[in-house]
């Protein structure tokens, strides 16, 4: 292969990368996100300076959704930026807009190699007598609008709040910038982001939570022509009311959701459940109704609780529950200890090593994971000896107290 080639294979995988990493949010989840945070706070997003980190306005919903809301929510201030089109990899060619052409700032090369500040402010520019994304003044960044460069980061300590969609394989990056920026912010990910290194303490500490929409629920995003999705998310998508246009196809995930810190009511909703004994006996989960509840064989202080409705009001001691537990977290009638994947927070909680014995006989029946005798992992013995797949490690607030 020649270095040509070589170059050019290179290009070629870092597009399609990039095109799998970039997701179109659409303007009904930006709105009913939005919303659930008005509802519990109406003035939340009032005298506030809110960035938009990689929206451009020709065609970010973000940008064109609080463009549309800056009067009504009484934004102070609105900024956006774009990445610049030398850039980004999944652009073969780029050609300017005539929103940029004919702009007097108009400059043939940083239309190529630099990024784009977009700035919507109370003034009325054009003197329709409204302001909106009419009214948005731009100029060109002095780097490619990265968030990470000490330009966007100098935008990101102006503003009070900063939402978006940041790429999912970026994901880390983005929130450990926020956290570091100490901002308010709402952001969309993937669910499995909950047990991640970084994000698990800051969900541990009530410092980051899901939001209040999209949980286990599919969202539907535009991806660039040429991204690889399944046919069956495309054809969803498409009986969900999006279907392909020129410009874009449109895939569904189930396992994207909101992260946020921005408080919203339905994260203080306790959930409504049963005792140990109502749940023996009217649990609608055959594995509960008339069985009762599995301990766990290295950590028989714990309840296994495999359902969520299924967790009960009168056990003060410590319960392993599913991951999508989260959605419903409520932090004052629950506090995390610790996730199942995490073998120094089980430590730190009492949980011990499975074990010769457990190991030995995993393997005897059947298993084919990667448990060994040191591993310390939550081990079910029913209905044969195995791991509990993800947990999250709670109690009940009150019996913390």
């Amino acid at each position: 292969m020649t270095t040509q080639t070589a170059n050019r294979t290179s290009s070629l995988n870092a597009a399609k990368a990039a095109k799998n990493d970039e997701f179109y949010t659409q303007w009904a989840d930006i709105e009913r996100e939005i919303n659930a945070y008005l509802e519990f706070d109406p003035d939340v997003f009032r005298d506030k300076i809110v960035l938009l980190p990689c929206d451009d306005p020709e065609w970010s919903n973000f940008a064109k959704f609080f463009a549309l809301h800056f009067v009504d929510f009484g934004l102070k201030k609105l900024i956006s930026t774009s990445y610049a089109p030398d850039s980004n990899p999944t652009l073969f060619s780029y050609e300017p807009t005539l929103f940029e052409l004919d702009d007097p700032k108009f400059d043939a090369t940083k239309s190529h190699a630099n990024g784009k500040k977009f700035v919507l402010k109370r003034n009325d520019i054009n003197g329709d007598g409204v302001i909106n994304i009419d009214d948005l003044q731009w100029e060109y960044l002095d780097g490619d609008g990265d968030f990470r460069s000490a330009e966007v980061t100098t935008l990101r300590d102006e503003a009070d709040i900063i939402i978006t969609n940041p790429p999912f394989s970026l994901f880390r990056a983005f929130v450990g910038w926020l956290v570091e920026g100490g901002k308010t912010f709402s952001i969309i990910g993937n669910s499995n982001a909950t047990t991640y290194m970084e994000i698990f303490p800051l969900i541990q500490q009530n410092r980051l939570w899901k939001g209040a929409t999209a949980n286990s629920t599919d969202m539907v995003f535009g991806v660039p022509k040429g991204a690889t999705i399944r046919e069956s998310d495309r054809l969803k998508a498409e009986r969900l009311g999006y279907p392909s246009t020129d410009e874009h196809d449109f895939t569904r995930l189930g396992n994207a959701c909101w992260f946020t810190n921005i408080d919203h009511g339905r994260r203080h909703e306790p959930l409504q459940l049963m005792t140990i004994d109502d749940n023996i006996r009217f649990s609608k989960h055959k594995d509960v109704r008339g069985v009762g509840y599995q301990r766990y064989y290295n950590f028989p202080e714990a309840l296994e609780i495999a359902w969520i409705d299924s967790i009960p009001s009168d056990f003060d001691g410590i319960m392993g529950v599913p991951i999508t537990f989260l959605d419903k977290y409520n932090p004052d009638q629950f506090e995390i200890l610790a996730h199942g994947d995490d073998m120094d927070g089980l430590r730190r909680i009492g949980v011990r090593t499975l074990g010769d014995e457990f190991v030995k006989t995993y393997y005897a029946q059947g298993g084919t994971g990667g448990n060994s005798a040191g591993h310390r992992r939550l081990g079910l013995t029913e209905p044969t000896y195995h791991t509990a797949y993800k947990r999250i490690i709670i109690r009940h607030r009150k019996a913390a107290s």
